[in-house]
């Protein structure tokens, strides 16, 4: 798979379920992280793309 392909993957699928967590557990008022969906998106892209980096190099062995 293409690298940049699978950055947007993740980056999508982490704003997904970023959303996906605000719509059932976000509060009204009174909580910074949890009571505006932009930033339960950000957050969860942020984390997509940080799960997308690979760790290590494949090997030619």
């Amino acid at each position: 798979m293409n690298t940049k392909i699978k950055i947007i993957l993740f980056m999508v699928v982490g704003a997904v379920l970023g959303y996906t967590y605000f719509y059932f557990f976000g509060c009204e008022t009174n909580c910074s992280l949890k009571s505006d969906w932009r930033i339960t998106t950000f957050y969860g892209s942020v984390i997509g793309l940080i799960l997308a980096f690979p760790t290590k190099k494949k090997s030619d062995r």
